[in-house]
């Protein structure tokens, strides 16, 4: 376990670097440098470093390559030092080296210490390349070469950005997935009649392949809500330096830097059109945020109604069952809970209530800048993951095993007033209820009653209340 008051000890070789508060040491093995060692003693909150989101350690490799390139393009840097640069960030890119980001996720500077840990990293990682030193900075340094024309203001939104749509991708999948593996529970179940509910009381019948469809067609509309929100998040301000000013960064470098940047990760990034509005702009990130709690509201719905209807499995609903995965109870033998779904519903409530978090630090930005973007950004970061993974944990450990108490099903319309509903066109509405109330009261089926009172013919009876006819679709 390192000490969070100093990344060396006496028997670690160390190199001195100086910055605007003095001298430190700093391992000399290190790619970071003082500016990212400060960082990591100030900091420690989460426990949670950068490396942690790679895909953060990407987007920031790639706008710092895109930014070089337009940087050469204006001549400020020559062809060794862009080509040390856009090696050492395709290294990143790449997934090496990526241990080197050790500052802690939540960090005031509005993420200033996540750019100069990436600055610092490009920079030794280059002059390696050209056959430097670590931390012979003349030679390529990470204020003047890897940040030439960049701002924190401007990098770091467009960093976080990129990564999240790149988190996107895996959710989006396993939100596929689980779409896909609940449709075929749809037709497996489509001949097995149950009844509907509303309010927990009985409704109408429908088949249970009617009801899972429904639960896939739920979850995969949110596909499109994500979609949607990620284009937002490719408008950037790359080019605005500070504040969105554009200061110290040649005319035409923004456009440059963007073009640049969407040939490097693939992604449609356009250009703000009022860079200063973008630098404080946080609406995006409270779009994707509720987006993500959009889904995580449907999928706590999806697993409360699993674990009604697996409830029991003898003294409750009983007309699924879920796969069993472990015992579920250190004294009632033979217990086994819906811990699948708890789990999922668990992150459900995180998801929702870190969209409360984002909402608050996106509201506390002040004037040109939103110094609280390093929170809104961990918890963006970490909620598409704990999404991504909770959702292919119940695809793969639950929804594929589920099957269906069929009988269990039919007793329960059997034994349902409920029924009597597709009756009301043949008897009309008066005799209906007078045959429910007298249902409830006696504990009598309906059809028995209807018979009873002559009110139908057995064909009639049997051609109204048969599955086909009762559910019906439009």
């Amino acid at each position: 376990m390192k000490n969070i008051d100093n990344l060396t000890d006496d028997n670690t070789p160390t190199r001195i670097e100086k910055d605007l508060l003095g001298e430190q040491a700093v391992p000399a093995a290190a790619l970071y440098g003082i500016q990212t060692q400060r960082a990591y003693q100030n900091f420690n909150i989460t426990g949670t470093p950068i490396s942690h989101f790679p895909d953060l350690i990407k987007a920031l490799a790639m706008v710092k390559a895109a930014a070089a390139k337009a940087n050469y393009q204006h001549g400020l840097l020559t062809e060794d030092k862009l080509g040390a640069i856009t090696e050492a960030c395709t290294d990143l890119i790449n997934g090496e080296h990526h241990d080197q980001f050790i500052v802690d996720l939540i960090q005031g500077g509005a993420g200033t210490s996540t750019n100069m840990n990436a600055n610092e990293v490009i920079a030794n990682i280059g002059l390696k390349k050209m056959g430097f030193e670590y931390g012979q900075y003349r030679h390529l340094h990470p204020n003047n070469d890897v940040n030439r024309s960049q701002s924190t203001n401007d990098v770091y939104p467009s960093a976080a950005r990129l990564a999240i749509v790149f988190a996107a991708k895996p959710l989006k999948a396993a939100i596929l997935n689980l779409q896909q593996s609940l449709a075929a529970k749809g037709q497996a179940f489509g001949g097995i009649l149950k009844m509907g509910r509303t309010q927990l009381q009985d409704a109408v019948p429908m088949t249970l392949g009617q009801e899972f469809n429904a639960f896939a067609s739920d979850v995969g509309s949110e596909i499109a809500q994500i979609e949607q929100a990620c284009l937002q998040l490719c408008e950037l301000n790359l080019g605005g330096t500070a504040i969105g000013t554009g200061i110290n960064a040649p005319k035409g470098y923004a456009s440059l830097a963007i073009e640049e940047l969407a040939d490097i990760s693939g992604l449609p990034v356009t250009l703000a059109d009022d860079l200063i509005a973008a630098s404080a702009d946080m609406g995006a990130f409270i779009t994707f945020s509720g987006a993500l709690k959009r889904l995580s509201i449907k999928l706590s719905k999806l697993n409360n109604d699993l674990r009604l209807l697996s409830s029991g499995p003898r003294t409750g609903l009983g007309e699924i069952n879920l796969p069993a995965m472990q015992p579920g109870s250190s004294i009632m033998p033979g217990k086994v809970n819906p811990v699948i779904p708890e789990a999922m519903n668990q992150t459900a409530f995180q998801v929702m209530g870190t969209d409360t978090t984002i909402t608050m630090a996106a509201e506390a930005g002040q004037l040109q800048l939103n110094a609280m973007e390093p929170l809104i950004v961990y918890n963006l970061l970490n909620n598409a993951r704990l999404l991504e993974k909770s959702i292919r944990m119940l695809d793969d450990l639950c929804i594929k095993g589920i099957t269906a108490n069929e009988a269990r099903c039919a007793q329960h319309v059997e034994n349902s007033i409920g029924i009597v509903t597709a009756l009301v066109p043949h008897i009309g509405y008066e005799n209906a209820s007078r045959i429910a109330g007298h249902a409830l009261l006696s504990g009598s089926g309906v059809a028995e009653l209807v018979k009873q009172e002559k009110l139908l013919s057995d064909e009639e009876l049997a051609a109204i209340l048969s599955p086909d006819t009762m559910v019906s679709s439009i």
